[in-house]
């Protein structure tokens, strides 16, 4: 007599030709972030979840909400399968955006092209697989026809690299949705529990443009900019003495991701833009972090000395993002169980519980009170799938396996007694 455990694993694998098929899609229509125009994406995903029985409601964030956050469009969707009375809601959530394929790319960014057994494309390991894999997983559970208590939804958003606030937390405060636990898109073997914060600045240096031929006449921002460059990267040497308890998380780590300014070459730039990325371990608090930042920008800016006659440079900082880190709730601990043992029975290996130095629109749900972890189809590493880089690629069989992981996991918690 086969187990349901056996039953679902059975149904994922003989539709697994057609989850691969749906990612396919998934991965054709672009979402690039920016520019964000992801309403189109959020469609076409809409009309194929109908295709297969789930009726996909569609939230479209106003425009002016969207154009704030800096995205063109918007449409999150959920999904919602209720099983039985009582129990608990799970929201499983996967994020639609990306960032845009950059160069290097030997296959097509959109093609989702099939070689040896990887799927090439943009956003085919983070995260639209898991859009496929939590379709799939929750198709599996219907199969069954067991006694269930509770339900199951499903949360497609595209806000996540933009910190979230038009995507999940979006729909937390609209009350739309308001589950009991969380599962959202991560890799395979292992299960997240927290992750590092983040905080992004925009920092623009003013100085005084000025013919490339007298630069005397003018202040060169970009000197300045450097200087400030200088004093930002020098904290890296104190934030390795600043370490995570959370197993996985190290240290803080600071980045100048963009940089951009002048007006052309021959002329001495009046205005240069750096933008900042600050990592904060779970430990810290995001408000002295910026406090201490802001102090070394306008500390740095009050020491650069302009060439003779030229005036003092001046600054202006803006926020641009801020990421709380995720701190586990006690309540994941069903979820955490489920996870890992499952996860070793399909993997045959321990799946262990840790942190990421990433960061994530997870801990938006953390921080509405919802216990959740991070768990999805993928390597071991961000550096195996090539996310954020050239060429992005996901191996089916982890595909297919998280699925039978997910599936297995949301049986455990919504089983009636």
């Amino acid at each position: 007599m086969t187990t349901p455990q056996q039953q679902l694993d059975a149904w994922i694998d003989a539709h697994f030709d057609e989850e691969v098929a749906f990612l396919q899609e998934l991965v054709r229509v672009p979402t690039d972030t920016p520019p964000g125009n992801n309403a189109p994406h959020a469609e076409h995903t809409a009309e194929l979840l109908a295709a297969m029985g789930l009726t996909a409601e569609k939230h479209a964030v106003p425009e002016a909400e969207v154009k704030a956050a800096g995205l063109e469009t918007i449409t999150n969707l959920i999904v919602r399968r209720r099983f039985g009375e009582g129990g608990q809601t799970i929201a499983l959530n996967a994020h639609g955006d990306v960032v845009p394929p950059g160069e290097g790319w030997t296959h097509d960014p959109y093609g989702g092209e099939i070689v040896d057994g990887k799927i090439y494309g943009r956003a085919a390991a983070v995260s639209k697989c898991d859009i496929a894999n939590f379709t799939f997983a929750i198709r599996a559970l219907e199969s069954l026809g067991a006694p269930l208590k509770g339900g199951v939804e499903l949360h497609v958003t595209y806000d996540e690299e933009y910190g979230g606030e038009v995507g999940p937390d979006w729909l937390l405060k609209k009350g739309l949705t308001k589950p009991d636990l969380m599962i959202a898109a991560g890799f395979s073997y292992q299960v997240v529990v927290a992750h590092n914060g983040c905080l992004q600045l925009e920092v623009t240096v003013h100085g005084d443009m000025a013919h490339a031929a007298i630069p005397d006449s003018g202040t060169d921002a970009l000197q300045g900019a450097v200087h400030i460059l200088n004093a930002l990267y020098a904290l890296n040497a104190d934030y390795l003495k600043i370490t995570s308890s959370v197993e996985g998380i190290t240290h803080p780590y600071l980045n100048v991701g963009q940089i951009s300014g002048g007006t052309n070459t021959n002329v001495i730039p009046g205005k240069v833009v750096l933008k900042v990325d600050r990592r904060m371990i779970p430990e810290e608090d995001p408000a002295e972090v910026e406090a201490a930042l802001r102090r070394t920008i306008a500390e740095a800016a009050a020491s650069f000395n302009p060439p003779r006659g030229g005036r003092a440079i001046s600054v202006d900082v803006k926020r641009i993002l801020l990421a709380r880190a995720l701190k586990p709730l006690p309540g994941n601990q069903p979820l955490v169980e489920a996870i890992q043992k499952h996860g070793q029975a399909v993997f045959g290996e321990p799946i262990p519980a840790v942190g990421t130095p990433l960061y994530t629109d997870v801990r938006i749900y953390g921080e509405h009170g919802i216990p959740g972890v991070i768990y999805g189809a993928g390597p071991r590493t961000v550096r195996e799938s090539n996310a954020k880089r050239a060429d992005e690629n996901l191996v089916l069989e982890d595909l297919r396996r998280a699925t039978k992981v997910v599936a297995r996991t949301l049986l455990d918690v919504l089983q009636a007694a």
